[in-house]
Protein backbone atom coordinates (compact mmCIF):
# COMPACT_ATOMS: atom_id res chain seq x y z
CA UNK A 1 0.00 0.00 0.00
CA UNK A 2 1.91 3.05 -1.30
CA UNK A 3 -0.58 5.50 0.20
CA UNK A 4 -1.43 5.64 3.86
CA UNK A 5 -4.42 3.72 5.19
CA UNK A 6 -6.56 6.84 5.59
CA UNK A 7 -5.76 8.04 2.07
CA UNK A 8 -6.67 4.63 0.69
CA UNK A 9 -9.98 4.78 2.53
CA UNK A 10 -10.61 8.26 1.10
CA UNK A 11 -10.00 6.93 -2.41
CA UNK A 12 -12.32 4.00 -1.75
CA UNK A 13 -14.99 6.30 -0.29
CA UNK A 14 -14.86 8.66 -3.27
CA UNK A 15 -15.06 6.10 -6.02
CA UNK A 16 -17.41 3.63 -4.38
CA UNK A 17 -19.81 6.49 -3.68
CA UNK A 18 -19.58 7.84 -7.22
CA UNK A 19 -20.07 4.55 -9.06
CA UNK A 20 -23.40 3.73 -7.37
CA UNK A 21 -24.38 7.22 -6.21
CA UNK A 22 -27.08 7.83 -8.80
CA UNK A 23 -28.87 4.57 -7.98
CA UNK A 24 -28.46 5.20 -4.26
CA UNK A 25 -29.95 8.68 -4.58
CA UNK A 26 -33.01 7.21 -6.32
CA UNK A 27 -33.31 4.48 -3.68
CA UNK A 28 -33.04 7.02 -0.84
CA UNK A 29 -35.60 9.41 -2.37
CA UNK A 30 -38.21 6.76 -3.11
CA UNK A 31 -37.55 4.97 0.17
CA UNK A 32 -38.03 8.21 2.07
CA UNK A 33 -41.30 8.85 0.22
CA UNK A 34 -42.40 5.33 1.14
CA UNK A 35 -42.68 6.33 4.81
CA UNK A 36 -45.83 8.13 3.62
CA UNK A 37 -46.87 5.55 1.06
CA UNK A 38 -50.44 5.23 2.38
CA UNK A 39 -50.88 9.01 2.46
CA UNK A 40 -49.61 9.36 -1.13
CA UNK A 41 -52.05 6.67 -2.27
CA UNK A 42 -54.89 8.41 -0.49
CA UNK A 43 -54.08 11.76 -2.14
CA UNK A 44 -53.93 10.07 -5.54
CA UNK A 45 -57.41 8.57 -5.11
CA UNK A 46 -59.49 11.47 -3.74
CA UNK A 47 -62.71 9.63 -4.61
CA UNK A 48 -62.04 7.18 -1.76
CA UNK A 49 -63.91 8.29 1.36
CA UNK A 50 -62.69 6.84 4.65
CA UNK A 51 -65.08 5.16 7.08
CA UNK A 52 -65.05 5.52 10.84
CA UNK A 53 -65.18 1.73 11.36
CA UNK A 54 -65.70 -1.48 9.41
CA UNK A 55 -68.39 -3.61 11.00
CA UNK A 56 -67.46 -7.30 11.56
CA UNK A 57 -70.40 -8.46 9.46
CA UNK A 58 -69.24 -6.17 6.62
CA UNK A 59 -65.78 -7.70 6.81
CA UNK A 60 -67.13 -11.26 6.57
CA UNK A 61 -69.60 -10.37 3.81
CA UNK A 62 -66.90 -8.59 1.78
CA UNK A 63 -64.73 -11.72 1.94
CA UNK A 64 -67.58 -13.79 0.46
CA UNK A 65 -68.12 -11.17 -2.26
CA UNK A 66 -64.41 -11.28 -3.06
CA UNK A 67 -64.44 -15.07 -3.44
CA UNK A 68 -67.51 -14.86 -5.69
CA UNK A 69 -65.67 -12.40 -7.95
CA UNK A 70 -62.55 -14.54 -8.04
CA UNK A 71 -64.49 -17.71 -8.86
CA UNK A 72 -66.03 -15.90 -11.81
CA UNK A 73 -62.87 -14.19 -13.10
CA UNK A 74 -59.84 -16.12 -11.81
CA UNK A 75 -60.98 -19.71 -11.68
CA UNK A 76 -57.69 -21.11 -13.00
CA UNK A 77 -55.41 -19.21 -10.65
CA UNK A 78 -53.49 -21.30 -8.11
CA UNK A 79 -53.60 -18.60 -5.43
CA UNK A 80 -55.98 -15.76 -4.65
CA UNK A 81 -55.01 -12.77 -2.52
CA UNK A 82 -57.83 -10.81 -0.88
CA UNK A 83 -57.06 -7.50 0.81
CA UNK A 84 -59.86 -6.78 3.27
CA UNK A 85 -61.36 -3.31 3.90
CA UNK A 86 -60.04 -1.07 6.67
CA UNK A 87 -61.36 2.30 7.90
CA UNK A 88 -58.46 4.04 6.12
CA UNK A 89 -58.99 2.10 2.89
CA UNK A 90 -62.57 0.74 2.70
CA UNK A 91 -62.02 -1.42 -0.36
CA UNK A 92 -61.60 -5.08 -1.22
CA UNK A 93 -58.41 -5.50 -3.23
CA UNK A 94 -57.91 -8.69 -5.23
CA UNK A 95 -54.74 -10.11 -6.81
CA UNK A 96 -54.26 -13.33 -8.70
CA UNK A 97 -52.03 -14.81 -11.37
CA UNK A 98 -53.40 -17.40 -13.80
CA UNK A 99 -50.04 -18.78 -14.91
CA UNK A 100 -46.33 -18.19 -14.19
CA UNK A 101 -44.97 -15.28 -16.23
CA UNK A 102 -48.38 -13.80 -16.98
CA UNK A 103 -49.40 -10.34 -15.72
CA UNK A 104 -51.21 -10.49 -12.38
CA UNK A 105 -54.91 -9.80 -12.22
CA UNK A 106 -55.94 -6.91 -10.01
CA UNK A 107 -59.26 -5.32 -9.16
CA UNK A 108 -60.73 -3.10 -6.44
CA UNK A 109 -64.25 -3.87 -5.23
CA UNK A 110 -66.84 -2.03 -3.20
CA UNK A 111 -67.00 -4.04 0.08
CA UNK A 112 -70.79 -3.67 0.32
CA UNK A 113 -71.84 -4.53 -3.23
CA UNK A 114 -68.93 -6.46 -4.71
CA UNK A 115 -69.03 -4.23 -7.78
CA UNK A 116 -65.78 -2.72 -9.15
CA UNK A 117 -64.98 0.44 -7.18
CA UNK A 118 -65.38 3.75 -9.00
CA UNK A 119 -61.84 5.06 -8.49
CA UNK A 120 -59.22 6.49 -10.77
CA UNK A 121 -56.61 3.89 -11.75
CA UNK A 122 -53.24 4.66 -10.22
CA UNK A 123 -50.33 2.88 -8.61
CA UNK A 124 -50.21 5.60 -5.96
CA UNK A 125 -47.56 5.32 -3.29
CA UNK A 126 -47.03 1.65 -4.12
CA UNK A 127 -45.08 2.77 -7.19
CA UNK A 128 -42.44 4.44 -5.00
CA UNK A 129 -42.39 1.44 -2.66
CA UNK A 130 -41.64 -1.02 -5.47
CA UNK A 131 -39.24 1.37 -7.17
CA UNK A 132 -37.27 1.64 -3.91
CA UNK A 133 -35.99 -1.93 -4.22
CA UNK A 134 -36.81 -2.93 -7.80
CA UNK A 135 -36.20 0.27 -9.81
CA UNK A 136 -39.27 -0.58 -11.92
CA UNK A 137 -37.24 -3.41 -13.46
CA UNK A 138 -38.07 -7.12 -13.41
CA UNK A 139 -37.85 -8.03 -9.69
CA UNK A 140 -34.85 -10.33 -10.07
CA UNK A 141 -32.68 -7.72 -11.78
CA UNK A 142 -33.96 -4.75 -9.80
CA UNK A 143 -33.33 -6.39 -6.44
CA UNK A 144 -29.88 -7.55 -7.42
CA UNK A 145 -28.87 -4.07 -8.62
CA UNK A 146 -30.23 -2.37 -5.50
CA UNK A 147 -28.65 -5.00 -3.27
CA UNK A 148 -25.21 -4.58 -4.84
CA UNK A 149 -25.50 -0.79 -4.55
CA UNK A 150 -26.51 -1.13 -0.89
CA UNK A 151 -23.46 -3.29 -0.22
CA UNK A 152 -21.25 -0.67 -1.86
CA UNK A 153 -23.05 1.97 0.26
CA UNK A 154 -21.95 0.10 3.37
CA UNK A 155 -18.38 0.18 2.09
CA UNK A 156 -18.69 3.93 1.42
CA UNK A 157 -20.10 4.58 4.90
CA UNK A 158 -17.40 2.64 6.72
CA UNK A 159 -14.59 4.08 4.61
CA UNK A 160 -16.09 7.56 5.11
CA UNK A 161 -16.01 7.10 8.88
CA UNK A 162 -12.39 5.98 8.74
CA UNK A 163 -11.50 8.93 6.52
CA UNK A 164 -12.77 11.57 8.94
CA UNK A 165 -10.18 12.72 11.42
CA UNK A 166 -12.60 15.13 13.08
CA UNK A 167 -15.96 13.39 12.82
CA UNK A 168 -17.32 15.14 15.93
CA UNK A 169 -16.28 18.64 14.83
CA UNK A 170 -17.69 17.94 11.34
CA UNK A 171 -21.05 17.72 13.04
CA UNK A 172 -20.88 21.46 13.74
CA UNK A 173 -19.02 22.68 10.65
CA UNK A 174 -20.64 24.39 7.67
CA UNK A 175 -18.39 27.00 6.02
CA UNK A 176 -20.65 28.64 3.45
CA UNK A 177 -18.26 31.59 3.06
CA UNK A 178 -15.36 29.44 1.90
CA UNK A 179 -14.67 28.01 -1.51
CA UNK A 180 -17.43 26.06 -3.23
CA UNK A 181 -15.56 22.80 -2.76
CA UNK A 182 -15.21 23.40 0.98
CA UNK A 183 -18.89 24.30 1.28
CA UNK A 184 -20.04 21.15 -0.52
CA UNK A 185 -17.64 19.04 1.53
CA UNK A 186 -19.07 20.48 4.75
CA UNK A 187 -22.63 19.90 3.53
CA UNK A 188 -21.72 16.29 2.70
CA UNK A 189 -20.10 15.81 6.12
CA UNK A 190 -22.92 17.40 8.10
CA UNK A 191 -25.68 15.45 6.33
CA UNK A 192 -23.66 12.26 6.69
CA UNK A 193 -22.64 12.67 10.33
CA UNK A 194 -25.93 14.11 11.57
CA UNK A 195 -27.90 10.98 10.67
CA UNK A 196 -25.03 8.50 10.63
CA UNK A 197 -26.73 5.91 12.92
CA UNK A 198 -29.78 5.98 10.63
CA UNK A 199 -27.63 5.63 7.50
CA UNK A 200 -25.83 2.60 8.93
CA UNK A 201 -29.05 1.01 10.18
CA UNK A 202 -31.11 1.55 7.04
CA UNK A 203 -28.32 0.35 4.72
CA UNK A 204 -27.45 -2.75 6.73
CA UNK A 205 -31.06 -3.79 7.30
CA UNK A 206 -31.79 -3.13 3.63
CA UNK A 207 -29.14 -5.64 2.65
CA UNK A 208 -30.42 -8.13 5.22
CA UNK A 209 -34.02 -7.99 3.94
CA UNK A 210 -32.91 -9.59 0.66
CA UNK A 211 -30.03 -11.63 2.06
CA UNK A 212 -31.64 -14.95 1.14
CA UNK A 213 -31.71 -13.86 -2.47
CA UNK A 214 -28.01 -13.04 -2.47
CA UNK A 215 -26.95 -16.02 -0.34
CA UNK A 216 -29.42 -18.87 -0.96
CA UNK A 217 -26.91 -21.68 -0.47
CA UNK A 218 -27.81 -22.53 3.12
CA UNK A 219 -31.48 -23.07 2.27
CA UNK A 220 -30.53 -24.86 -0.93
CA UNK A 221 -28.44 -27.32 1.07
CA UNK A 222 -30.80 -27.77 4.04
CA UNK A 223 -34.19 -27.59 2.29
CA UNK A 224 -33.24 -28.57 -1.28
CA UNK A 225 -34.07 -25.02 -2.42
CA UNK A 226 -37.58 -25.04 -0.97
CA UNK A 227 -37.73 -21.58 0.65
CA UNK A 228 -41.38 -22.07 1.65
CA UNK A 229 -40.33 -25.05 3.80
CA UNK A 230 -37.68 -22.88 5.46
CA UNK A 231 -40.14 -20.05 6.20
CA UNK A 232 -42.71 -22.53 7.54
CA UNK A 233 -40.21 -24.32 9.79
CA UNK A 234 -39.01 -21.03 11.25
CA UNK A 235 -42.60 -20.00 11.98
CA UNK A 236 -42.88 -17.11 9.51
CA UNK A 237 -45.68 -18.67 7.40
CA UNK A 238 -48.11 -21.51 7.82
CA UNK A 239 -47.20 -24.95 6.52
CA UNK A 240 -47.83 -25.49 2.84
CA UNK A 241 -50.63 -27.97 2.10
CA UNK A 242 -50.01 -29.35 -1.40
CA UNK A 243 -52.89 -29.86 -3.81
CA UNK A 244 -54.40 -33.35 -3.76
CA UNK A 245 -55.30 -33.34 -7.43
CA UNK A 246 -58.95 -34.00 -6.54
CA UNK A 247 -61.62 -31.35 -7.15
CA UNK A 248 -63.10 -29.65 -4.13
CA UNK A 249 -65.54 -26.90 -3.30
CA UNK A 250 -64.46 -23.96 -1.21
CA UNK A 251 -66.58 -23.45 1.90
CA UNK A 252 -67.94 -19.93 2.61
CA UNK A 253 -65.04 -17.81 3.87
CA UNK A 254 -67.21 -15.39 5.86
CA UNK A 255 -67.44 -17.75 8.87
CA UNK A 256 -63.68 -18.31 8.65
CA UNK A 257 -63.17 -14.56 8.89
CA UNK A 258 -65.35 -14.45 12.01
CA UNK A 259 -63.47 -17.39 13.58
CA UNK A 260 -60.09 -15.88 12.73
CA UNK A 261 -60.98 -12.56 14.38
CA UNK A 262 -62.07 -14.45 17.48
CA UNK A 263 -58.72 -16.28 17.56
CA UNK A 264 -56.28 -13.35 17.08
CA UNK A 265 -56.94 -9.93 18.71
CA UNK A 266 -55.38 -7.92 15.88
CA UNK A 267 -56.74 -6.24 12.76
CA UNK A 268 -57.40 -8.76 10.00
CA UNK A 269 -55.48 -7.56 6.95
CA UNK A 270 -55.93 -10.10 4.14
CA UNK A 271 -56.77 -13.64 3.09
CA UNK A 272 -54.59 -15.94 1.02
CA UNK A 273 -56.49 -18.76 -0.65
CA UNK A 274 -54.29 -21.53 -2.07
CA UNK A 275 -55.56 -24.16 -4.54
CA UNK A 276 -59.14 -22.84 -4.29
CA UNK A 277 -60.69 -25.57 -6.47
CA UNK A 278 -58.79 -28.48 -4.92
CA UNK A 279 -59.99 -30.83 -2.17
CA UNK A 280 -56.93 -29.78 -0.14
CA UNK A 281 -57.45 -26.03 -0.48
CA UNK A 282 -56.23 -23.69 2.28
CA UNK A 283 -57.48 -20.31 3.46
CA UNK A 284 -54.94 -18.31 5.48
CA UNK A 285 -56.10 -15.25 7.44
CA UNK A 286 -53.20 -12.80 7.84
CA UNK A 287 -53.32 -10.11 10.52
CA UNK A 288 -51.53 -6.80 10.88
CA UNK A 289 -48.31 -6.84 12.87
CA UNK A 290 -48.67 -6.44 16.62
CA UNK A 291 -46.93 -3.35 17.95
CA UNK A 292 -43.19 -3.94 18.19
CA UNK A 293 -39.97 -3.98 16.22
CA UNK A 294 -40.42 -7.42 14.73
CA UNK A 295 -42.07 -7.66 11.31
CA UNK A 296 -44.27 -10.71 11.86
CA UNK A 297 -47.91 -11.24 10.92
CA UNK A 298 -50.06 -13.55 13.07
CA UNK A 299 -51.85 -16.08 10.85
CA UNK A 300 -54.66 -18.60 11.08
CA UNK A 301 -54.90 -21.37 8.46
CA UNK A 302 -58.18 -23.12 7.63
CA UNK A 303 -58.97 -26.21 5.59
CA UNK A 304 -60.70 -24.60 2.63
CA UNK A 305 -63.42 -27.22 2.09
CA UNK A 306 -64.77 -27.38 5.67
CA UNK A 307 -63.41 -24.27 7.42
CA UNK A 308 -61.64 -26.14 10.24
CA UNK A 309 -58.61 -24.47 11.81
CA UNK A 310 -55.46 -26.41 10.87
CA UNK A 311 -52.75 -24.05 12.18
CA UNK A 312 -52.34 -20.88 14.24
CA UNK A 313 -49.19 -18.75 14.13
CA UNK A 314 -48.90 -16.04 16.76
CA UNK A 315 -45.40 -15.20 18.00
CA UNK A 316 -42.96 -17.85 19.10
CA UNK A 317 -40.45 -17.28 16.32
CA UNK A 318 -37.11 -18.98 16.70
CA UNK A 319 -34.12 -16.71 17.50
CA UNK A 320 -32.73 -16.57 13.96
CA UNK A 321 -36.14 -15.84 12.46
CA UNK A 322 -36.84 -13.29 15.21
CA UNK A 323 -33.56 -11.54 14.42
CA UNK A 324 -34.39 -11.46 10.72
CA UNK A 325 -37.92 -10.14 11.20
CA UNK A 326 -36.63 -7.50 13.61
CA UNK A 327 -34.16 -6.31 10.95
CA UNK A 328 -37.00 -6.08 8.45
CA UNK A 329 -39.14 -4.25 11.00
CA UNK A 330 -36.41 -1.73 11.67
CA UNK A 331 -36.05 -1.07 7.94
CA UNK A 332 -39.77 -0.64 7.24
CA UNK A 333 -40.57 1.20 10.50
CA UNK A 334 -44.17 -0.01 10.68
CA UNK A 335 -43.84 0.23 14.45
CA UNK A 336 -43.22 3.98 14.32
CA UNK A 337 -45.85 6.44 15.47
CA UNK A 338 -46.36 9.81 13.84
CA UNK A 339 -43.41 11.55 15.54
CA UNK A 340 -40.93 8.70 15.01
CA UNK A 341 -42.05 8.28 11.41
CA UNK A 342 -41.38 11.96 10.82
CA UNK A 343 -37.91 11.48 12.33
CA UNK A 344 -37.27 8.57 9.96
CA UNK A 345 -38.49 10.74 7.08
CA UNK A 346 -36.15 13.60 8.02
CA UNK A 347 -33.25 11.18 8.36
CA UNK A 348 -34.13 9.85 4.91
CA UNK A 349 -33.94 13.41 3.56
CA UNK A 350 -30.53 13.73 5.20
CA UNK A 351 -29.51 10.58 3.35
CA UNK A 352 -30.67 12.11 0.07
CA UNK A 353 -28.67 15.25 0.88
CA UNK A 354 -25.59 13.20 1.80
CA UNK A 355 -25.59 11.25 -1.47
CA UNK A 356 -26.53 14.27 -3.59
CA UNK A 357 -23.91 16.56 -2.06
CA UNK A 358 -21.29 13.85 -2.47
CA UNK A 359 -22.08 13.56 -6.18
CA UNK A 360 -21.92 17.33 -6.69
CA UNK A 361 -18.73 17.53 -4.65
CA UNK A 362 -17.04 15.17 -7.11
CA UNK A 363 -17.65 17.59 -10.00
CA UNK A 364 -16.88 20.74 -7.99
CA UNK A 365 -13.55 19.28 -6.85
CA UNK A 366 -12.61 18.52 -10.46
CA UNK A 367 -13.70 21.71 -12.19
CA UNK A 368 -11.49 22.23 -15.23
CA UNK A 369 -8.98 25.04 -15.04
CA UNK A 370 -9.65 28.34 -16.76
CA UNK A 371 -9.24 27.97 -20.50
CA UNK A 372 -9.33 24.19 -20.37
CA UNK A 373 -12.20 22.22 -21.85
CA UNK A 374 -14.13 19.90 -19.60
CA UNK A 375 -13.31 16.28 -20.20
CA UNK A 376 -15.83 13.64 -21.17
CA UNK A 377 -15.79 12.13 -17.67
CA UNK A 378 -16.58 15.44 -15.99
CA UNK A 379 -19.38 16.24 -18.43
CA UNK A 380 -20.82 12.75 -18.04
CA UNK A 381 -20.85 12.92 -14.24
CA UNK A 382 -22.30 16.44 -14.31
CA UNK A 383 -25.10 15.37 -16.66
CA UNK A 384 -25.91 12.32 -14.55
CA UNK A 385 -25.86 14.44 -11.39
CA UNK A 386 -28.31 16.96 -12.76
CA UNK A 387 -30.44 14.27 -14.35
CA UNK A 388 -30.71 12.40 -11.05
CA UNK A 389 -30.73 15.10 -8.35
CA UNK A 390 -33.13 17.42 -10.19
CA UNK A 391 -34.65 14.90 -12.58
CA UNK A 392 -36.07 12.49 -9.99
CA UNK A 393 -37.93 15.17 -7.97
CA UNK A 394 -39.26 16.58 -11.25
CA UNK A 395 -40.47 13.10 -12.19
CA UNK A 396 -42.24 12.72 -8.83
CA UNK A 397 -43.97 16.08 -9.25
CA UNK A 398 -44.97 15.20 -12.81
CA UNK A 399 -46.32 11.84 -11.58
CA UNK A 400 -48.58 13.65 -9.10
CA UNK A 401 -49.61 16.21 -11.71
CA UNK A 402 -50.47 13.48 -14.20
CA UNK A 403 -52.70 11.88 -11.58
CA UNK A 404 -54.87 14.98 -11.62
CA UNK A 405 -54.76 15.80 -15.35
CA UNK A 406 -54.99 12.48 -17.19
CA UNK A 407 -58.56 11.57 -18.24
CA UNK A 408 -60.20 9.25 -15.73
CA UNK A 409 -61.37 6.86 -18.44
CA UNK A 410 -57.98 6.65 -20.16
CA UNK A 411 -57.02 3.07 -20.91
CA UNK A 412 -54.06 1.78 -18.85
CA UNK A 413 -54.23 5.03 -16.92
CA UNK A 414 -51.96 3.83 -14.11
CA UNK A 415 -49.28 2.92 -16.64
CA UNK A 416 -49.62 6.33 -18.30
CA UNK A 417 -48.83 7.98 -14.98
CA UNK A 418 -45.63 5.93 -14.83
CA UNK A 419 -44.80 6.91 -18.42
CA UNK A 420 -45.19 10.57 -17.48
CA UNK A 421 -42.86 9.96 -14.51
CA UNK A 422 -40.08 8.59 -16.71
CA UNK A 423 -40.77 11.06 -19.51
CA UNK A 424 -40.27 14.02 -17.16
CA UNK A 425 -37.15 12.39 -15.71
CA UNK A 426 -35.61 11.93 -19.16
CA UNK A 427 -36.52 15.47 -20.22
CA UNK A 428 -34.77 17.00 -17.20
CA UNK A 429 -31.82 14.67 -17.58
CA UNK A 430 -31.29 15.97 -21.10
CA UNK A 431 -30.83 19.44 -19.59
CA UNK A 432 -27.61 18.11 -18.13
CA UNK A 433 -26.08 18.40 -21.59
CA UNK A 434 -26.70 22.17 -21.58
CA UNK A 435 -23.31 23.88 -22.07
CA UNK A 436 -23.82 26.32 -19.15
CA UNK A 437 -23.94 24.17 -15.98
CA UNK A 438 -25.21 26.85 -13.62
CA UNK A 439 -28.07 27.82 -15.91
CA UNK A 440 -28.94 24.16 -16.39
CA UNK A 441 -29.13 23.62 -12.61
CA UNK A 442 -31.06 26.82 -12.07
CA UNK A 443 -33.58 26.00 -14.78
CA UNK A 444 -34.02 22.38 -13.76
CA UNK A 445 -34.56 23.22 -10.09
CA UNK A 446 -37.01 25.99 -10.99
CA UNK A 447 -38.89 23.49 -13.15
CA UNK A 448 -39.16 21.10 -10.18
CA UNK A 449 -40.60 23.91 -8.04
CA UNK A 450 -43.08 24.85 -10.78
CA UNK A 451 -44.24 21.24 -11.22
CA UNK A 452 -45.01 20.84 -7.51
CA UNK A 453 -47.02 24.10 -7.59
CA UNK A 454 -48.83 22.86 -10.72
CA UNK A 455 -49.73 19.60 -8.93
CA UNK A 456 -51.28 21.57 -6.07
CA UNK A 457 -53.20 23.87 -8.41
CA UNK A 458 -54.47 20.90 -10.41
CA UNK A 459 -55.56 19.20 -7.19
CA UNK A 460 -57.53 22.23 -6.02
CA UNK A 461 -59.04 22.80 -9.47
CA UNK A 462 -60.08 19.23 -10.30
CA UNK A 463 -60.45 17.28 -7.06
CA UNK A 464 -61.46 19.59 -4.20
CA UNK A 465 -65.12 18.59 -4.63
CA UNK A 466 -64.09 14.98 -3.90
CA UNK A 467 -62.20 15.64 -0.65
CA UNK A 468 -63.74 13.78 2.28
CA UNK A 469 -61.43 15.61 4.70
CA UNK A 470 -60.47 19.05 3.29
CA UNK A 471 -58.02 19.75 6.11
CA UNK A 472 -56.09 16.57 5.35
CA UNK A 473 -55.84 17.30 1.62
CA UNK A 474 -54.87 20.91 2.27
CA UNK A 475 -52.15 19.65 4.60
CA UNK A 476 -50.81 17.34 1.92
CA UNK A 477 -50.87 20.21 -0.59
CA UNK A 478 -49.05 22.40 1.92
CA UNK A 479 -46.30 19.77 2.13
CA UNK A 480 -45.99 19.84 -1.67
CA UNK A 481 -45.78 23.64 -1.58
CA UNK A 482 -43.05 23.40 1.06
CA UNK A 483 -41.10 21.11 -1.27
CA UNK A 484 -41.67 23.59 -4.09
CA UNK A 485 -40.42 26.44 -1.93
CA UNK A 486 -37.31 24.45 -1.05
CA UNK A 487 -36.42 23.80 -4.68
CA UNK A 488 -37.22 27.42 -5.62
CA UNK A 489 -34.90 28.62 -2.87
CA UNK A 490 -32.09 26.37 -4.08
CA UNK A 491 -32.63 27.56 -7.65
CA UNK A 492 -32.46 31.15 -6.43
CA UNK A 493 -29.28 30.44 -4.49
CA UNK A 494 -27.70 28.85 -7.56
CA UNK A 495 -28.61 31.91 -9.64
CA UNK A 496 -27.19 34.35 -7.08
CA UNK A 497 -24.24 32.24 -6.00
CA UNK A 498 -21.34 34.52 -5.11
CA UNK A 499 -18.06 32.70 -5.27
CA UNK A 500 -15.27 33.59 -2.84
CA UNK A 501 -13.01 36.45 -3.83
CA UNK A 502 -10.41 34.38 -5.64
CA UNK A 503 -13.01 32.42 -7.52
CA UNK A 504 -14.85 35.60 -8.49
CA UNK A 505 -11.61 37.05 -9.82
CA UNK A 506 -11.07 34.00 -11.94
CA UNK A 507 -14.71 34.04 -13.01
CA UNK A 508 -14.33 37.57 -14.33
CA UNK A 509 -11.71 36.32 -16.75
CA UNK A 510 -12.81 34.95 -20.18
CA UNK A 511 -13.60 31.30 -19.82
CA UNK A 512 -13.80 28.58 -22.37
CA UNK A 513 -14.66 25.78 -19.99
CA UNK A 514 -18.02 25.19 -18.30
CA UNK A 515 -17.80 25.75 -14.56
CA UNK A 516 -20.39 25.60 -11.84
CA UNK A 517 -19.76 29.13 -10.63
CA UNK A 518 -19.69 30.83 -14.01
CA UNK A 519 -22.48 29.69 -16.20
Amino acid sequence: MKQGFRQSMAWLHTWSGLVVGWVLFSVFVTGTATYYRAEISRWMQPELARHATIAPETLAASADLAVAHLEAHAGHARTWFVGLPTPERPLVELFWRNAPGTPPGHVLLDPKTGAPAALRATRGGDFFYRFHFELNLPPFWGRWIVGICAMVMLVALVSGIVTHRRIFSDFFTLRRDKAAQRGWLDAHNVSGVLALPFHLMITYTGVVTLALMYMPWGITAAYKGDQQAYFAETGQITTNRPASGQPGTLAPVGPMVVKARATIPETLERLTIVNPRDANSTVVAVFEEPHGLSHEHPQVAFAGTNGEVVEVLSGGLRPAAKTFTTMVGLHEAHFAGAALRMLFFLCGLMGCAMVGSGLVLWTVARLPKVGAAAGFGWRLVHALNLGTIAGLPAAIAAYLLANRLLPLDLGARAEWEVRVFFGAWIAVALAGAWPAPRRAWRGALALVAALFVAAVLADVATARMLWDDPAWFLGFDAALLALSAGFALISHKVARFAAPRRARRIADEPAAAPQMGRA
